[in-house]
């Protein structure tokens, strides 16, 4: 019997088997849960191939978090099908190139209101669509990047972060007297496409080895996944709100 059994989860962000999401999925499925995937664009055919490695292939619905049509229809068909949400998984975040790199100057308003639009205001959409369901409560876990510092080429990515950040708390007490919790994880470097889309990434990976209390592996991203399936079981019933670091401890050390 595993900590998610009888749970009917959403999980958004599989792209490929190296995803935190994949991870995520296919660890919540060993637990008992079933899952609905969600993809969009031109990710979402990578969506549905990466489903198939899943020990259990699941259906997968496009959701572009920019399309209150498809926010809609993502809600109705979630009631149709299984009528109760438990959880989601909120593993959503773009930045247009320009928003990246050393200068920080560069992008325009364009630019980053498309930042915070996907990598942050997604969480509101991302609740407005699965809380309706939550007739029982549950639980909205979403994958992060510590905020609180300034990191060499993350950029405006850092600023949505942190407006995720916020959105997260202002949603957990929002939601709260519904028994919803809402929480993040904040993951040490994880080599995925789109950590290596980051310019300047190997900076990351290289502070990470020499300052973490228990060393870090960028290829690793199960114990984020175990956080993440911990997050969404009932077994953390009076935690909402929080920022779970999951990064080897490199946050707590100052030199």
């Amino acid at each position: 019997m595993g900590i998610l059994d009888g749970k009917q989860l959403l999980i958004t962000g599989v792209l490929t088997d190296a995803s935190i999401a994949f991870a995520v999925a296919r660890l919540a499925q060993e637990e008992g849960a079933e899952l609905i995937l969600t993809g969009a664009g031109r990710g979402l055919s990578l969506t549905k191939r990466t489903a198939q490695k899943l020990p259990v292939k699941p259906e997968v619905l496009e959701f572009d978090v920019t399309s209150t049509e498809q926010a809609d229809a993502l809600r109705e068909h979630l009631s149709a099908h299984w009528g109760n949400v438990d959880g989601a998984l909120h593993a959503i975040g773009f930045a247009p190139e320009v928003c990246l790199g050393e200068d920080f100057m560069a992008p325009t308003w364009d630019d980053v209101a498309v930042a915070m639009q996907i990598s942050a205001y997604s969480l509101k959409i991302l609740a407005e669509v699965v809380a309706p369901l939550m007739d029982k409560g549950g639980s909205i876990v979403g994958l992060d990047f510590d905020a609180r510092y300034a990191w060499p080429a993350y950029n405006w990515m850092g600023v949505a972060k942190a407006a995720l950040e916020s959105a997260s708390r202002y949603l957990a007490r929002t939601l709260g007297p519904d028994a919803i919790r809402v929480n993040l994880v904040a993951a040490g470097p994880i080599r995925t496409m789109a950590a290596t889309s980051i310019p300047g990434f190997s900076e990351f990976e290289d502070a990470w080895e020499g300052r973490s209390p228990l060393g870090w592996n960028v290829n690793d991203p199960e114990p984020t996944a175990r956080a993440c399936v911990a997050l969404l079981s009932d077994w953390f019933p009076a935690t909402t709100g929080e920022l779970v670091h999951v990064d080897g401890g490199y946050h707590a050390i100052g030199a």
